[in-house]
């Protein structure tokens, strides 16, 4: 199969590492482009609650700041390894979504033909209780999903 678009989702975690050196290795094979997301989660009210206690002028600011900065430099480490492989490529920061539903938004809209997403491979009741992102992005693609252990 030959692919033109290959979406990428990246954490900076080691998996998700392996996941972008696979994604990019079919990207180059196949002369495809290569979109690399991070997706920051909404602020849940626990947090909220909590970071209020803190004090502090504006802590939801704060948090996004956070967020931005972490992607920044997740994104800026998988810009990296795309450079260096020679593979044409751009990224994105998707904000306010589990990640899942920005994967899949992200990949709907630049019209990719591939996801590339990393997983832990938990089993069991871990991945009942933990859930995994991975398993939605598969459940919920229209596209075909390459998932990296």
């Amino acid at each position: 199969m030959e692919f033109k678009k290959i979406l990428i989702a990246v954490d900076g975690s080691s998996v998700s590492n392996h996941a972008a050196l696979r994604g990019m290795g079919l990207a180059k094979d196949t002369g495809a482009q290569v979109t690399f997301v991070t997706v920051s989660e909404p602020w849940s009210a626990m947090d909220m609650a909590e970071r209020s206690r803190e004090g502090g002028a504006n802590p939801l600011q704060s948090y996004k700041d956070e967020a931005t900065a972490s992607a920044k430099e997740i994104l800026g480490a998988a810009a990296n390894l795309a450079q260096r492989a020679g593979v044409a490529f751009s990224v994105l920061h998707v904000t306010d979504r589990r990640p899942a539903e920005g994967i899949l938004a992200t990949a709907k809209s630049e019209t990719c033909d591939l996801i590339v997403v990393g997983t832990h491979g938990r089993r069991g009741f871990d991945k009942l209780i933990l859930g995994s992102q991975a398993t939605e992005v598969l459940a919920g693609s229209l596209v075909p999903v390459l998932i990296c252990k």
